[in-house]
């Protein structure tokens, strides 16, 4: 049996899937380290997502054009996002329930607004034409490499995008002025005001940040992964990409990391259901046991951390 796993995930389409099922959760944990970097725990992902899944495909649906919907999910992302950050920042609500409130709002609501909106049940697999699915890229040269052309050529142009933003998110947090004070209102808020930054401002924009990565990670899931939106289309993604976001240590190479773990994880259980002897109901658990397993992992290194601080502090 272990030889037959082996064989199995020693191929290039295996390799394939983990890059096709990391893309969304990527956008998500990118989207978890700038919120979080700012002091802000965007803890309604999940929502985020879901909601801008189903307004990115109606809206390459109503134009005919996935760039159109990729725009009109990042847009609403956005906005979901600053209604988070006017609950909690302007109103003063505790951020944690105004993230819940949003999930259950992209988990309810949304199904509310596919029938409002089409007068469809759960899907809009009916809607679906070749011109609102994202477009596939086969990049010059590496397409003709054996095997590494079979795993890295032929994704989604939005799965690219994903792993261009982890450089560009590491630029934007460490190289700019506005990484600077995003990062000092994270670390100490107190102290960025003091020397006249804006700490609401800073806070609203890292939230907006969040959103539009989290709207990409929405377009992706229904404009290329799933081909249409239903009710469980993001199925606890968001959720594990606060796992990534926790397990990267905060920073965006970690999160990418982090993320192709949870990607290989979820792959394997997808890969191990059609095969005979493996209980489906186990199989369906591993990305979420190994969420699990990462957040102890992560919680047992931070401890140590922890202590070896302060035995260095009080030694002198």
């Amino acid at each position: 049996m272990f030889e037959t796993i082996m064989s199995m995930v020693l191929t290039s389409s295996f390799g394939f899937a983990i890059l096709r099922i990391t893309t969304p959760i990527l956008f998500a944990a990118l989207a978890a380290v700038v919120a979080e970097k700012a002091g802000v725990c965007n803890i309604g992902l999940e929502g985020i997502m879901m909601i801008s899944s189903l307004f990115g495909v109606l809206f390459a649906y109503w134009t005919n054009s996935w760039l159109v919907g990729v725009i009109a999910a990042v847009v609403v992302g956005t906005l979901v996002a600053m209604i988070i950050a006017i609950f909690a920042l302007k109103l003063k609500t505790d951020i944690i329930l105004a993230g819940i409130a949003i999930n259950l709002v992209g988990g309810g609501g949304t199904t509310f607004a596919l029938y409002m909106f089409t007068g469809l049940k759960g899907n809009t697999a009916g809607l679906t034409t070749p011109q609102m699915l994202t477009p596939r890229i086969n990049i010059p040269l590496i397409q003709d490499i054996p095997v590494i052309g079979e795993i890295f050529s032929g994704h989604s142009i939005l799965t690219y995008v994903a792993f261009i933003l982890v450089a560009v998110v590491w630029v934007m947090l460490y190289k700019t002025s506005l990484g600077l004070r995003i990062r000092a209102v994270g670390e100490n808020s107190h102290a960025a005001d003091s020397v006249g930054v804006s700490v609401l401002k800073t806070q609203y924009i890292a939230l907006a940040l969040s959103g539009a990565l989290s709207g990409l990670g929405g377009a992706y899931m229904s404009m290329y992964y799933s081909q249409s939106w239903n009710t469980g289309i993001v199925a606890g993604r968001g959720f594990i990409a606060l796992a990534a976001q926790a397990m990267g240590q905060g920073e965006p190479i970690g999160a990418m990391f982090a993320s192709l773990f949870f990607g290989f994880a979820t792959a394997l259980s997808t890969k191990l259901e059609g095969m005979q002897g493996f209980s489906s109901y186990l199989v369906a658990s591993i990305p979420y046991a190994v969420t699990i397993l990462g957040l102890v992992l992560y919680a047992i290194s931070t401890m140590k951390r922890v202590k070896k601080h302060r035995a260095k502090t009080e030694a002198k």
